[in-house]
């Protein structure tokens, strides 16, 4: 990481970008001089953008429907207030850093539905139970022989995996794609994120990059500028990266699986799966549909779901078994709950809040964990997981913990951005229909 003093002093960096990440999940902001940046530091400033960047579509097209921002309101400026423990160094871009910024109203209010503010609530509500939340999140990809622009042009289809195979834990195969891999891993590192391993997943160009677990904000600022970054370091190479829950059909999804655990007084509350654990996880097995819009944002999303596809179905949970929605893994302090529902497209900062929320209430209401599952979880009569963005929707609108737990600003600011997503789809004519119906329907 790089501090205050150390960027003052170090002239090789003269930009210095602010950004915070909209509802999905990407990079906004500025790039600064470096000089004025550290004049609006040392003024107590940070810098302004517009409230439309949390009432956008993916097109940036300004949606209807949100509280925060509006024709009606005038679309004025929120404040971006860099979070200085979040400064760093960008070695992939030349002579630049980037910070992470809170998103507050002009008197210092939280703009609430910004996601990072959602977790930052999340974090705190553990933290008055006396819980610092753990988590990692292990975030695939699939690398593509086309750079972005070849891929925009080619209508993203008929895309060239790195690997023509499945290069799952290939130390040979993924060899063909280490120089790419290297740079992202040394890149991270160079950005203060503390990098573990790398390996070939499980389908043809599908990689997976992980890194060291830590609090629940730290690793969702490090999963936004990893994300991030990799796609920057791709465009470098003249390739392309997609983190897209399921980029084709045919091919498995890419998953997010979110690790997490409380710690109290510097030790973990789950060891020998204690009363803590238990409630938490059945928290999280009990809220899994209502707030499934947080873990799955997309239509794409839930193309994912699929049986036997290494993708959950199902809210089973089992001891280290790969079919259930939540499966157990660790042993003494290490013991966790990793939610394996999410994939690449998730927003951290929402799906990690969700996860919080989800074992807080399991806790708070002492909810009792029902059996673990033994065998295979895509056949069993376990609870599904929405299988649509239109039925995850239709969750929350009738859940009320949702509510409880985030409040109605956030969770009406989040459910008009899936019904915004849904409608969109719907007008939308597919290369499906067209292959199906143009000649012979």
């Amino acid at each position: 990481m790089l501090t205050l003093e150390e960027l003052r002093a170090d002239e090789s960096i003269d930009t210095v970008i602010m950004a915070f990440t909209d509802m999905q999940g990407r990079l906004l902001g500025k790039r600064l001089h470096r000089d004025f940046f550290l004049e609006q530091v040392d003024g107590g400033h940070g810098t302004e953008g517009c409230n439309y960047l949390l009432a956008l579509d993916m097109e940036m097209e300004p949606t209807p429907g949100y509280a925060l921002a509006s024709w009606e309101r005038g679309y004025g400026d929120f404040d971006l207030q860099p979070d200085l423990a979040t400064l760093r160094r960008t070695p992939w871009l030349v002579a630049t850093a980037l910070v992470l910024c809170d998103v507050q109203w002009a008197d210092g209010s939280p703009v609430r539905p910004s996601p990072r503010q959602v977790l930052h609530a999340q974090v705190e509500r553990a933290r008055t139970h006396g819980f610092e939340v753990m988590v990692g999140s292990e975030l695939e990809f699939y690398l593509l022989r086309e750079s972005y622009e070849e891929a925009h042009r080619k209508g993203y289809s008929d895309l060239t995996p790195s690997v023509p195979y499945i290069l799952d834990y290939h130390i040979l195969a993924s060899s063909y794609d280490e120089p790419l891999l290297r740079q992202i891993r040394n890149g991270m590192h160079g950005a203060g994120i503390l990098v573990e391993t790398s390996k070939g997943e499980a389908w043809p160009g599908q990689h997976e990059i992980n890194f060291r677990y830590a609090d629940a904000l730290t690793m969702a600022d490090n999963h936004v500028v990893y994300k991030n970054g990799a796609k920057e370091i791709a465009h470098l190479n003249g390739c392309s990266i997609t983190f897209m829950a399921k980029p084709d059909h045919s091919w498995i999804g890419s998953s997010c699986h979110i690790h997490s655990s409380l710690w109290r007084d510097g030790e973990s509350a789950f060891t020998g799966q204690s009363e803590i654990f238990n409630q938490y996880l059945a928290g999280q097995i009990a809220c899994a549909r209502e707030l499934a819009i947080f873990f799955a944002p997309t239509i794409n999303s839930y193309k994912r779901f699929a049986s036997g596809s290494w993708a959950p179905t199902t809210l089973a949970w089992g001891m280290d078994n790969r079919t259930c929605g939540f499966r157990i893994v660790g042993h003494g302090a290490g013991m966790r709950v990793e939610t394996r529902i999410p994939g690449g497209d998730a927003n951290p900062y929402l799906a990690f809040a969700a996860t919080i929320a989800a074992g807080l209430h399991g806790i708070e209401n002492g909810l009792t964990l029902p059996p673990a599952l033994e065998g295979n979880a895509y056949v069993s009569d376990a609870e599904r997981f929405p299988s649509t963005l239109r039925e995850a929707i239709g969750t929350l609108e009738n859940g009320t913990m949702a509510r409880a737990a985030l409040g109605d600003d956030v969770v009406d600011h989040y459910l008009n951005y899936a019904r915004t997503e849904q409608e969109l789809f719907d007008r939308v004519v597919t290369d499906w229909e067209r292959e199906r119906l143009f000649e012979r329907g």
